[in-house]
């Protein structure tokens, strides 16, 4: 191939292949099952409370479980390196543990957000054990405000976080709504 047919086909490719690539992670995200979707959380609960918050970072599902099982499920996306546990602050991983919800942000950089305790005295141990700091300010949030218009789109971009766990803006606006500073929070691989 010449050069100048090179330099033509080379950046087609790339789009070409960044489009499969964003067709890909939308398809994935698009056949993630959820429970629930179709009803406000506050209808799914039916007059129970939230007793726990369990997040399957495999199946990128949020679920919402109260005393009579499980009454709402969310998709997600989660760190950009989302296998394993997050070990230190920069490695774009989302923790995987026992942790509680530990604050409400309606003013964050995000479409609100919900704090979660990461790290526990385990994380920081392992990472001080490393030579380094175990990093923190992991929440549940929304889209980047800047990005808001983006919406379900969102899910082209797989997963976008450094280390959070994110939901669309209007499933965010029933999370925040409807969990207490001091619920757990489950997060498993």
């Amino acid at each position: 191939i010449s050069s100048m047919k090179f330099k033509i086909l080379l950046p087609l490719i790339i789009i070409a292949a960044g489009l499969a690539w964003a067709l890909d992670n939308y398809l994935s995200y698009k056949n993630i099952e959820t429970i629930n979707s179709e009803i406000p959380l506050k209808q799914a609960l039916d007059g129970e409370q939230i007793s726990k918050i369990r997040v399957y970072k495999s199946k990128r599902i949020l679920e919402i479980l109260t005393s009579k099982g499980i009454a709402k499920s969310y998709k997600i996306a989660l760190g950009r390196e989302p296998e394993g546990h997050k070990e230190v602050q920069g490695d774009g991983k989302t923790p995987v543990g026992n942790y509680t919800i530990n604050g409400k942000n309606p003013n964050s950089a995000y479409h609100l957000n919900l704090g979660i305790s990461y790290p526990n005295k385990a994380d920081v141990a392992h990472a001080k054990s490393l030579g380094k700091s175990a990093g923190g300010d992991i929440k549940i949030h929304g889209l980047p405000n800047k990005f808001s218009y983006l919406g379900q789109s969102i899910a082209a971009f797989g997963d976008w976080t450094e280390g959070c766990i994110a939901l669309v803006n209007d499933d965010m606006d029933e999370l925040f709504e409807h969990v207490k500073i001091g619920t757990p929070i489950e997060i498993l691989p």
